[in-house]
């Protein structure tokens, strides 16, 4: 694909519009021997420490029957079709003795999803841990109708929950953030978010959610003046990013500042600085003892290493 993508995105499954109207069907892959399932639990995922074999993990991927012995209550989630092959998410999550039977079977165990994309998955599988993430996290939270308050059920997959009394769909959402690094020539303003457990020198672009009715332009310009009091200009789309912590979409851009004295908002930051040029160039290698940047894994390290290189 011909743009910027970041971990999380990469998803190579076909997600199944069309299958996803059958329930029979989806029923029948469910049972299906040569269907896998990725069992989810809490913030974990489980991993196979010898997939590929090289002794490099990835997703650990399972079969129907050596989930069915164990599991009390299954309630699969589809994620799509690869090469002939369906895929479910699956959650363990509130059963301890299936999930633990799952660890026990050799070579598998349960990582923190956020750590096992930044270290041993491929993109491809980061990209397919993200959508079923996000998919276990929106169910787990919204088993009953925001309508009537009545328990909902899971259909097409997975992909939406429908009440049985009032009827009303309900469909899972993604949250909207904006990430934007503001420049002034050969600074950039970096801030803290106060709230995260972070080392004294790390600092990072500033973000927040989109309020409703806004367009993307309109919320730069908010968060950036209500964070750090610095009006902008000539706002730039540069890429997005799936965030399944719970379930956001980066929106990157870029911006320019159209003043400078910073007038920080003390209740939602700690600290927000200018950078020079240089000193961004110096964090991005690990080398500067003033400023620590976030890792590759974040969409906020390439914007500023796009800005730091010139590329935009």
């Amino acid at each position: 694909m011909d743009f910027y993508q970041h971990v999380f995105a990469g998803n190579p499954l076909d997600r199944g519009e069309v299958e996803r109207r059958d329930e029979d069907w989806i029923a029948a892959r469910a049972t299906d021997p040569d269907s896998r399932f990725l069992p989810m639990r809490g913030p974990h995922v489980l991993v196979n420490t010898a997939a590929t074999g090289n002794g490099e993990p990835a997703l650990g991927w399972v079969g129907w029957k050596d989930l069915e012995p164990h599991v009390t209550n299954p309630s699969p989630l589809l994620l799509g079709m690869l090469d002939g092959t369906t895929y479910f998410a699956i959650d363990l999550g509130r059963d301890e003795p299936a999930a633990v039977a799952v660890e026990a079977m050799g070579g598998y165990r349960f990582e923190e999803a956020r750590a096992a994309a930044e270290t041993v998955l491929s993109a491809t599988e980061a990209g397919i841990m993200a959508q079923g993430r996000a998919q276990v996290n929106w169910h787990n939270r919204h088993g009953f109708c925001s309508v009537c308050g009545h328990a909902t059920e899971i259909r097409r997959g997975g992909q939406k929950r429908e009440c049985p009394v009032c009827k009303a769909e309900h469909f899972p959402r993604t949250d909207p953030v904006i990430i934007m690094l503001v420049s002034d020539g050969d600074r950039c303003l970096l801030g803290q978010s106060r709230g995260r457990l972070q080392a004294m020198n790390r600092y990072s672009a500033l973000a927040g959610f989109m309020d409703q009715g806004e367009a993307i332009e309109e919320a730069v310009a908010r968060e950036v003046m209500e964070e750090a009091g610095i009006r902008v200009k000539r706002v730039r789309y540069h890429s997005s990013q799936p965030w399944p912590f719970p379930s956001s979409l980066m929106i990157g851009c870029h911006a320019e500042a159209d003043s400078t004295s910073i007038n920080m908002d003390d209740e939602e930051m700690t600290d927000v600085q200018w950078f020079d040029r240089s000193e961004v160039l110096l964090a991005l290698q690990e080398k500067s003892e003033k400023l620590r940047l976030p890792g590759p894994i974040a969409i906020a390290h390439h914007l500023i290493r796009a800005w730091a290189h010139q590329e935009v």
